[in-house]
């Protein structure tokens, strides 16, 4: 048997819904297929001099409930199958959380970190350039993912307003010097953690007695855990791309703050333990939070997983079959389409301020996410408690449903 490639393990999870929808074959297959596909060549002249061609995507997955929305991710495993699949996800994670947004994604196969700034910033205008003909306020709005920021999105801006026009619309996750929003850094961060929160007080959980583990300490992880630590959450260890550190007692996370943008590493980190990646996984805890890269968690190592919840702040963490066992081991999951969504709601709140031009404030910033995001979690909560089927089940067919009904008030279906 062919292993499975990401869209396949994606598609598993939404036939899983499909099923309980009771889609037929044909409204499946409209579903699932993106609407456009787009492969560009990225010729660069490297600061050696040298000649060099990247390979760069765009895959706009469906636009029946508004403009495509997703990030663009600079890293050697972008390619098609995981530019497509996270474009699919982000179809389900906007309709889910009732936003206006149809679902993209984007990506340039290239490391990043072998890169130099200027090299980096010749590669977006490039792939800008070579994508432009199909962006627009209200047709794709690019954001940062993995292997991007900021700045990134800030030539981004400026590659395509030389061509259209000063257009601070065109992509979110912006310097707030140049039309970004307050907030947006720590978004999705901060959307884990209303999510954990959440959770904890459902369960009435002592949050100070609560052990977190969570894989990842960059933009999402740390924030994650910065939120936990400030509201009494214990992190008993976190990691990075080198590995991680552990303390049954619990890590202070805002001196791991310092010590990082010091460092650049957790290594070393005063009164911690050194721990490996995969050891951190497999970790006794009660939350674990996979914060990082996709497929942590999968058939080789599920059988040691130990937490009693895990929250997927990163996309695609667990593989539909480890999916399974999991379930079959009563650990709730939080899924991906949800947890990690703060980010692309703060997105459509930096878009809304920028297509009105007025700021909002961080606390308005702040509120307006946790109701929305909260409202989705109750929503997926109750459908997964009244039809005994998992957070990931219910999450699937609430977005699909939504996307299911703007098809067919747009006219895609016959009733």
């Amino acid at each position: 048997m062919a292993e499975q490639t990401t869209i396949d393990e994606v598609n598993e999870f939404f036939d899983t819904a499909a099923t309980f929808l009771k889609l037929d074959s044909g409204i499946k297959e409209l579903l699932k297929n993106p609407w456009r596909e787009l492969k560009v060549s990225i010729p660069i002249t490297m600061d050696s001099g040298e000649l060099k061609v990247f390979s760069g995507y765009r895959v706009q997955h469906n636009a029946a409930r508004g403009p495509y929305k997703g990030g663009v991710r600079y890293h050697p495993d972008a390619d098609i199958n995981e530019i497509e699949s996270l474009a699919s996800l982000m179809t389900w994670k906007t309709a889910l959380v009732d936003i206006p947004f149809g679902g993209a994604k984007g990506g340039v196969q290239c490391n990043p970190l072998e890169l130099s700034n200027t090299e980096l910033n010749r590669i977006t205008r490039r792939y800008t350039q070579n994508i432009s003909h199909i962006l627009g306020v209200n047709r794709d709005i690019p954001a940062p993912d993995l292997g991007t920021n900021s700045q990134t999105m800030a030539w981004m801006m400026d590659a395509y307003g030389q061509t259209y026009g000063y257009t601070p619309g065109i992509v979110t996750g912006k310097p707030v010097q140049l039309g970004g929003s307050v907030g947006r850094e720590s978004a999705t961060g901060l959307g884990v953690f209303f999510l954990l929160e959440q959770f904890a007080n459902d369960l009435n959980i002592d949050r100070s007695k609560t052990r977190i583990v969570i894989q990842g300490s960059g933009n999402v992880g740390l924030w994650t855990a910065l939120f936990a630590y400030e509201r009494g959450f214990k992190i008993i260890a976190i990691s990075d791309v080198d590995g991680g550190i552990f303390s049954s007692n619990g890590l202070n996370i805002l001196e791991l703050k310092q010590y990082l943008e010091q460092s650049k590493s957790i290594a070393n980190f005063p009164n911690s333990e050194p721990i490996s990646n995969s050891d951190l996984l497999e970790l006794e805890c009660d939350f674990l939070i996979p914060a990082a890269i996709d497929r942590v968690i999968n058939e080789t190592n599920v059988s040691r997983i130990k937490p009693n919840y895990i929250i997927e702040a990163a996309n695609h963490p667990i593989t539909p079959e480890a999916d399974k066992i999991l379930q079959d081991k009563h650990v709730t999951i939080i899924p991906d389409i949800i947890a990690n969504s703060g980010g692309v709601i703060v997105s459509y709140f930096e878009w809304t301020q920028n297509l009105y031009q007025h700021k909002w404030s961080e606390e308005r910033i702040s509120t307006e996410l946790k109701t929305i995001i909260i409202k989705a979690f109750n929503e997926v909560k109750i459908l997964s408690q009244t039809e005994n089927m998992s957070y990931r089940q219910a999450a699937f067919s609430i977005g699909i449903a939504k996307v299911l009904e703007a098809s067919r008030l747009r006219g895609f279906l016959e009733k």
